[in-house]
């Protein structure tokens, strides 16, 4: 697709200076013909994050848009799909809006330090996507087999899995930090965040409400504890398919459905938005990457409206 921009850059967020003061100098070979002398020691920049944006020319009178990736990801997320499609940032900066794509602490080109966090990273594999996507079933995974109407392009599925990054478990209060470090620098914003995104969204939101324009939440892997705080912020959720499969997506799906309702009573205004009952049936957890990603973009935009 193709549209005009009138700015497009990058910046960092958050973060802190970190000093190590142990380890001893020794000659490391960086290249096949050039060494130096590498001394571990020193101050570090850390635990920012990496924030992409995309101005257009034609840019609308909404807020900017903010796109949160989920857990064991990044920003590419919201970039072309994994079978050449054009993903979200492409729709979004085609309709006008301004849009940032974070790349969360630790995540993507924010980058990582070892021995800084508690605990050890870890990496998710091609079955564990698979299955806890909603893609197919666990028998259909060697032959790529998805479930019946499935979106997801399939034949791309080892493209996707390049997409899958290492994770720390404890940093979720630093990306609660970052993002709320880039809405102090836009002002409101629509927020769309996926999986993990909702939690850390929904903690930002407890501290900077007021700069939270819109929530658009992609199967969010959090509970609503203060509609209240909630109920000012137009807010949709969306559902994929397949939830069937298992209790944790079941429990997941009333947590949703009692979000909106709880959100309603509170005087908010609050959208569930479900494939097979308000747009085609077959979507996964990445919807964003499936077959008829624009649809389901298109639906959020316009029940946020």
């Amino acid at each position: 697709m193709t549209y005009s921009l009138s700015d497009f850059g990058s910046y960092t967020v958050a973060g802190r200076v970190h000093e190590v003061t142990v380890g001893e100098p020794r000659n490391i070979r960086f290249t096949r013909s050039a060494s130096y002398t590498y001394d571990p020691k020193g101050h570090f920049a850390i635990e920012h994050a990496y924030v992409q944006y995309f101005v257009p020319a034609n840019r609308n009178s909404s807020p900017p848009v903010v796109l949160v990736h989920g857990g064991g990801m990044h920003g590419s997320t919201w970039e072309t799909t994994p079978d050449g499609r054009p993903g979200w940032v492409n729709h979004l900066v085609g309709l006008g809006y301004e849009t940032h794509v974070v790349d969360n602490v630790e995540r993507g080109r924010s980058g990582f330090a070892t021995g800084i966090w508690e605990g050890d990273p870890i990496c998710r594999s091609q079955q564990e996507a698979w299955t806890l996507f909603r893609i197919g079933p666990s028998g259909g995974f060697s032959t790529r087999t998805p479930f019946e109407n499935g979106q997801f392009p399939v034949k791309s599925f080892d493209a996707f899995s390049r997409m899958l990054v290492p994770r720390w478990l404890t940093t979720t209060p630093l990306h609660v930090a970052a993002l709320v470090a880039v809405l102090k620098r836009l002002g409101p914003a629509i927020i769309i965040c996926h999986s993990q995104g909702g939690e850390i969204a929904l903690d930002a939101m407890a501290e900077v409400p007021d700069l939270f324009a819109g929530f658009i939440g992609i199967e969010p892997s959090t509970r609503l504890s203060d509609p209240e705080l909630v109920a000012p912020v137009p807010t949709v959720l969306f559902a994929g398919d397949f939830l069937d499969i298992d209790h944790r997506w079941q429990e997941r799906q009333q947590h949703w459905s009692d979000w909106v309702v709880t959100n309603r009573k509170h005087g908010g205004r609050a959208t569930l938005i479900r494939s097979g009952h308000d747009l085609r049936s077959g979507h996964t957890h990445m919807p964003m990457l499936d077959h008829g990603s624009e649809d389901c973009l298109s639906a959020c935009l316009q029940a946020l409206a």
